[in-house]
Protein backbone atom coordinates (compact mmCIF):
# COMPACT_ATOMS: atom_id res chain seq x y z
CA UNK A 1 0.00 0.00 0.00
CA UNK A 2 2.48 2.65 0.97
CA UNK A 3 5.03 1.72 -1.88
CA UNK A 4 2.38 2.15 -4.28
CA UNK A 5 1.54 5.43 -2.94
CA UNK A 6 5.06 6.56 -2.89
CA UNK A 7 5.01 4.93 -6.59
CA UNK A 8 1.61 7.22 -7.59
CA UNK A 9 3.71 10.05 -6.17
CA UNK A 10 6.55 9.51 -8.31
CA UNK A 11 4.86 9.55 -11.39
CA UNK A 12 3.71 13.01 -10.66
CA UNK A 13 6.58 14.56 -11.91
CA UNK A 14 9.27 16.94 -10.36
CA UNK A 15 7.25 20.01 -9.95
CA UNK A 16 4.90 18.21 -7.56
CA UNK A 17 7.54 17.43 -5.54
CA UNK A 18 9.93 20.30 -6.11
CA UNK A 19 8.34 23.57 -3.92
CA UNK A 20 10.30 25.56 -7.02
CA UNK A 21 8.37 24.22 -9.43
CA UNK A 22 5.18 25.83 -8.26
CA UNK A 23 6.71 29.29 -7.81
CA UNK A 24 7.91 28.95 -11.50
CA UNK A 25 4.25 28.02 -12.38
CA UNK A 26 2.94 31.04 -10.73
CA UNK A 27 5.57 33.26 -11.94
CA UNK A 28 4.35 32.33 -14.96
CA UNK A 29 0.94 32.48 -14.84
CA UNK A 30 1.55 36.14 -13.77
CA UNK A 31 4.35 37.49 -16.64
CA UNK A 32 1.54 36.16 -18.84
CA UNK A 33 -1.26 37.83 -17.30
CA UNK A 34 0.93 40.68 -17.76
CA UNK A 35 1.84 40.24 -21.53
CA UNK A 36 -1.55 39.86 -22.29
CA UNK A 37 -2.38 43.39 -20.65
CA UNK A 38 -0.08 44.77 -23.00
CA UNK A 39 -1.11 43.22 -26.46
CA UNK A 40 0.72 40.26 -26.64
CA UNK A 41 -1.14 37.01 -27.64
CA UNK A 42 0.62 33.66 -26.23
CA UNK A 43 1.54 31.28 -28.45
CA UNK A 44 2.54 28.56 -26.40
CA UNK A 45 3.79 27.54 -23.12
CA UNK A 46 6.85 25.83 -21.62
CA UNK A 47 7.22 24.47 -25.71
CA UNK A 48 10.21 21.85 -25.80
CA UNK A 49 12.11 19.99 -27.67
CA UNK A 50 15.70 17.97 -27.68
CA UNK A 51 17.58 20.88 -26.58
CA UNK A 52 15.31 22.66 -23.77
CA UNK A 53 12.41 24.88 -23.46
CA UNK A 54 11.34 28.25 -23.91
CA UNK A 55 8.70 29.87 -21.06
CA UNK A 56 6.81 31.72 -23.41
CA UNK A 57 6.27 32.42 -26.98
CA UNK A 58 4.17 35.13 -27.82
CA UNK A 59 2.97 37.38 -30.68
CA UNK A 60 3.39 41.13 -30.50
CA UNK A 61 2.17 42.48 -33.67
CA UNK A 62 4.29 40.80 -36.73
CA UNK A 63 7.25 40.10 -33.95
CA UNK A 64 7.52 36.36 -32.62
CA UNK A 65 8.31 36.75 -29.00
CA UNK A 66 10.02 34.11 -27.04
CA UNK A 67 10.19 34.95 -23.19
CA UNK A 68 12.30 33.44 -20.39
CA UNK A 69 10.34 33.83 -17.01
CA UNK A 70 12.45 33.81 -13.58
CA UNK A 71 10.69 34.47 -10.36
CA UNK A 72 12.36 34.49 -7.05
CA UNK A 73 10.10 34.71 -3.06
CA UNK A 74 12.94 36.21 -1.58
CA UNK A 75 15.23 39.14 -1.36
CA UNK A 76 18.25 37.61 -2.86
CA UNK A 77 19.55 38.62 -6.44
CA UNK A 78 16.93 39.98 -8.61
CA UNK A 79 15.10 37.26 -10.94
CA UNK A 80 16.42 38.61 -14.52
CA UNK A 81 20.06 38.36 -13.09
CA UNK A 82 20.03 34.72 -13.25
CA UNK A 83 19.37 34.97 -17.53
CA UNK A 84 23.09 34.67 -18.21
CA UNK A 85 24.90 34.17 -21.04
CA UNK A 86 25.09 30.57 -21.26
CA UNK A 87 21.13 30.41 -20.83
CA UNK A 88 20.73 33.08 -23.16
CA UNK A 89 22.69 31.03 -25.92
CA UNK A 90 20.21 28.09 -24.45
CA UNK A 91 17.08 30.19 -25.45
CA UNK A 92 18.44 31.23 -28.73
CA UNK A 93 19.48 27.95 -30.05
CA UNK A 94 16.04 26.49 -28.61
CA UNK A 95 13.78 29.69 -30.69
CA UNK A 96 15.44 28.61 -33.83
CA UNK A 97 14.19 25.02 -33.31
CA UNK A 98 10.58 26.69 -32.73
CA UNK A 99 11.23 28.65 -35.79
CA UNK A 100 12.19 25.78 -38.26
CA UNK A 101 9.42 23.83 -37.18
CA UNK A 102 6.96 26.30 -37.61
CA UNK A 103 8.25 27.07 -41.21
CA UNK A 104 7.82 31.14 -41.41
CA UNK A 105 10.88 33.40 -41.37
CA UNK A 106 9.84 36.43 -38.61
CA UNK A 107 10.98 39.14 -36.81
CA UNK A 108 11.82 38.09 -33.38
CA UNK A 109 12.97 39.44 -29.82
CA UNK A 110 13.77 38.12 -27.06
CA UNK A 111 12.37 38.96 -23.72
CA UNK A 112 13.12 38.49 -19.85
CA UNK A 113 10.04 38.81 -17.41
CA UNK A 114 10.77 38.78 -13.53
CA UNK A 115 8.66 38.37 -10.80
CA UNK A 116 8.82 38.71 -7.40
CA UNK A 117 7.08 37.36 -5.15
CA UNK A 118 7.26 38.27 -1.47
CA UNK A 119 4.94 36.65 1.38
CA UNK A 120 1.74 39.18 2.04
CA UNK A 121 2.99 41.67 -0.54
CA UNK A 122 1.94 42.76 -4.11
CA UNK A 123 3.69 40.74 -6.78
CA UNK A 124 6.05 42.66 -8.90
CA UNK A 125 6.26 41.93 -12.51
CA UNK A 126 9.05 43.70 -14.44
CA UNK A 127 9.46 43.17 -18.04
CA UNK A 128 12.24 43.17 -20.17
CA UNK A 129 11.47 43.81 -24.05
CA UNK A 130 14.56 43.23 -26.36
CA UNK A 131 16.88 42.23 -23.86
CA UNK A 132 18.89 40.11 -25.55
CA UNK A 133 19.93 39.15 -29.01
Amino acid sequence: MLFGRLVRWLDRGPAFRDPRHGLGRQGERLAEQHLRKKGLAIVARNWRCHLGEIDLVARDGDVLVFVEVKTRSDLGSDPEERVNEAKRRQIRKVAGAYVARVFEEPLIRFDVVAVVLLPGEKPVVRHHEDDFV
